[in-house]
Order: C-alpha cells, then sequence, then structure tokens
C-alpha cells in the first residue's frame, strides 16, 4: 500500500531531530551501563519553564465564558492586537491587526503553508519553483519545499563574507548552475541563525529588500531568535523596519525560544497584506485556530514587564550556558575567538577535529563513546559539512558533566 503515497512523502526522511532521538534512545541501556547516560544537547529547545505569568493567565482564561469554544484561523482580536503592539514596542513596525497579521500554530507550520501556498507542484525537476534557502540553515525548509512540490537551491553562508553574502552573485552562480530565473518564488532568510548563531545588520536587510524587490519575489524571513541576543550593539533586526520591505516580506515569530512556550505551539506571521491573505485563505481550510485560552495568555505575556523581565532573564543565563560550553571547548583545543562566539540564539556551531572525515563519523563517535547528542553540521546543508552544532539549553551542571565526559574520554581538537 505504501505506493499509494505521493511521490513528496516517499522521497523524505524523518526529521533529523527526532532521528538523532531515536538513536540516542536504542543506545541509552548500553550508555547508562557505562556511566554515560545520554546529555542532549542537539534539540534547540529551552529547558526551563515558561514564566509562571504564563500559567497564571492561562489558568484564568480557563474560567472565560465560551473560552472552549471554536476560534478563527486568522486569531482572536486580543492576539492579533497584542501582536501589533509588540512590533511596534519591539521594533517601531507599524502593522494593521486583521490585515498583516494571522496566528500560527508555531513558526514551524506556518512556514510550512506558507511554502505550500508558494509552490506549483509538479514531480518534473525542470519545471519546478525554486525558493532560496540559507546553507547552512534550519534543516526543515529544504524538506518543506521538498514536500510542496518544489526544489531549494542554497545560500552559502561562509565566515569569508561575514555571514552575510552578496545575493547578485549568489544569483548569478544560481542561473550558471541551470536554475531559471522565472521560477524562483522567493528568498528565506534567518537572522539570528539556525544553527551558527550569527546575526545581520540592517544595513544587510536592506540589501536582501532590495534584491528582492528587484527580482520580484517574496522575502520570507524566520525571525523565531530575534529575542535571544546578549549584545544591544548587535540587538537583532526585523525586516519589516527596512523601508518598503512590506511590498515583498513575510515574517514569522514564535513563542517557543523566547518564553520556552515550545509545547504551547503558537506563533503568528505579519508584513505583505496580500501575502498573508492568501496564506490565511490556505489555512481557513486546514485548521480552525488556536484555543483561545493559550491566545489568552501568549497575548498577556507579550507587553508585559512580566515577559520582558523574563527574556532578559533567560538572556542572561543562555549567555552564562554559552561561556561554559565555549570555554570548555576552548580547554579542549578548540581555538575560539571572542568575535567568533555568537552574539544571539544558543547555539554553538564548531569545526569537527581534522582527524575526522565527516560530521557523522564525529557526532556518532561522541555518542557512542561519551553519551553527548550533538547534531552533525550536513544536515543543515551541504557547506555544514565538517561542523556540528551544539544546544546550550541543559542545565549547568550538564553543560560542564559534558566537558569533563569529552576530556575524559579523549575528544580533543588536535588529536
Amino acid at each position: 500500500m505504501n505506493e499509494l503515497f505521493n511521490e513528496y512523502v516517499k522521497s523524505i526522511d524523518t526529521y533529523i531531530m527526532f532521528r538523532i532521538k531515536q538513536e540516542a534512545t536504542k543506545l541509552t541501556p548500553e550508555l547508562e551501563a557505562k556511566g554515560r547516560a545520554p546529555i542532549a544537547l542537539a534539540m534547540g529547545a529551552p529547558v526551563a519553564p515558561p514564566p509562571q505569568f504564563v500559567y497564571d493567565k492561562l489558568i484564568e482564561s480557563l474560567k472565560i465564558p465560551q473560552i472552549h469554544t471554536y476560534s478563527t484561523p486568522k486569531g482572536e482580536t486580543f492576539f492579533l492586537e497584542a501582536v501589533a503592539k509588540r512590533m511596534k514596542n519591539r521594533f517601531e513596525v507599524e502593522l494593521d491587526p486583521q490585515t498583516e497579521i494571522f496566528s500560527l500554530i508555531g513558526s514551524k507550520e506556518g512556514l510550512a503553508n506558507f511554502i505550500r501556498a508558494l509552490i506549483n507542484p509538479t514531480t518534473n525537476t525542470d519545471e519546478q519553483d525554486v525558493i532560496l534557502v540559507p546553507d547552512p540553515g534550519y534543516a526543515s525548509y529544504t524538506q518543506m519545499i521538498k514536500t510542496s512540490g518544489g526544489k531549494s537551491y542554497g545560500i552559502p553562508l561562509t565566515k569569508a563574507d561575514n555571514y552575510m553574502p552578496d545575493m547578485n552573485k549568489i544569483w548569478q552562480k544560481m542561473i550558471q548552475d541551470g536554475i531559471k530565473p522565472e521560477k524562483v518564488k522567493a528568498m528565506v532568510i534567518n537572522y539570528p541563525s539556525n544553527p551558527i548563531g550569527v546575526t545581520c545588520t540592517k544595513e544587510y536587510l536592506k540589501h536582501i529588500v532590495d534584491f528582492c524587490k528587484e527580482k520580484q519575489i517574496w522575502l520570507i524571513s524566520d525571525a523565531a531568535y530575534c529575542d535571544i541576543y546578549f549584545d544591544e550593539k548587535q540587538k537583532p533586526h526585523s525586516v519589516l523596519e527596512i523601508e518598503g520591505a512590506k511590498d515583498i516580506a513575510v515574517e514569522f515569530y514564535s513563542f517557543s525560544k523566547p518564553y520556552s512556550m515550545t509545547g504551547f505551539r503558537i506563533g503568528w506571521i505579519c508584513g505583505n497584506a496580500d501575502a498573508v491573505g492568501a496564506f490565511g485563505r490556505l489555512k481557513s481550510t486546514i485548521d480552525t485556530g488556536l484555543f483561545k485560552a493559550l491566545q489568552k495568555c501568549a497575548a498577556e505575556v507579550l507587553n508585559s514587564k512580566e515577559g520582558d523581565d523574563y527574556i532578559a532573564a533567560a538572556n542572561k543565563s543562555f549567555k552564562e550556558k554559552q561561556m561554559i560550553v565555549i570555554n570548555g571547548f576552548r580547554e579542549l583545543g578548540w581555538q575560539i575567538k571572542d568575535e567568533a562566539v555568537p552574539s544571539a540564539t544558543f547555539y554553538i556551531w564548531l569545526p569537527i577535529p581534522p582527524r575526522y572525515k565527516t560530521s557523522n563519523d564525529f557526532t556518532s563517535d561522541v555518542l557512542k563513546t561519551s553519551g553527548i547528542v550533538l547534531v552533525p553540521g550536513n544536515a543543515f546543508g551541504t557547506n555544514g559539512e565538517g561542523f556540528f552544532r551544539l544546544s546550550a539549553v541543559a542545565g549547568d551542571d550538564q553543560l560542564k558533566e559534558t566537558i569533563n565526559r569529552l576530556k575524559q574520554d579523549g575528544f580533543k581538537y588536535d588529536i
């Protein structure tokens, strides 16, 4: 019966994070027996609980009459207005709650459905629509495009250009590689970056906006990590701050990372009214909206002192965790300059030791030997080969134990 599934579904693998978790689970008895119970540093999910404020408001919301009834896919007015206020307060971006904002069951769902709305599906590779994606970049981008019947084209993110490539050069290279310009529908950007942790300048965002306007393609900004940063001088920007961005851009936000609300599954898309409207028409056919009590507590925390205080405290903690890991790997022989330490996100992106041929070889060895669960860099694109990603979200003691195990088990950079 498997032959009845479409070609797109048959061609994809299980999401990389779930595959890694399955492998770690399989090895757990063996690892526990030798005192190396798995330490999970693969998934980008904060382990701290959400603000108590969120729980309190959720409990209050459950008592509101008719709170249990259907919502609307677009989102309740109070939620949309709270998002508009947050975008104004955080970025000085003006948005119409009724036409330029739409609720999401987390930004991952939103990105997948927006891509689905853009692509005309076909299995004819010569005629497939194309979306440009960062490489290395969030592993799901390429799979979202593939399962929608399109294909992705990687935008190399390298240290040589400070992870801010000249898109005009990329476009020319794309044409040389045989991609038809008329087939390109959109470009995805993700600053701060998963997996690299880098940010970009406001000037670079203008370059991206100007490029997309010139090429007449949509700009999709994944801003899931915009509130996780450590330096006010490098405070991440919204692409919608750029004049004219709303002509071609939409931006995606999530409550998962800044408020540790990963299981709540709530976020929003905002930007160009036509794009938000088209997205909404698709969404209205496949879901009936978020539980109103979740929308209520999320709306309450967005512009609250409690929410802002939580983000500030969480970022302070993430910075401390980051430095535990960075200093630990320095002791293990990794040459990490101060300027190379990420100024945002909780991700740490490092090269594998030179004695390993591939990223998979290194992360597999570390898991089987030390029980440390990492992600091979090639999971994020071809330009990720030779690197690995670590999510510094575990408890401080677990992060210190990670370094101790690597020392004890001989994982030095130069050996």
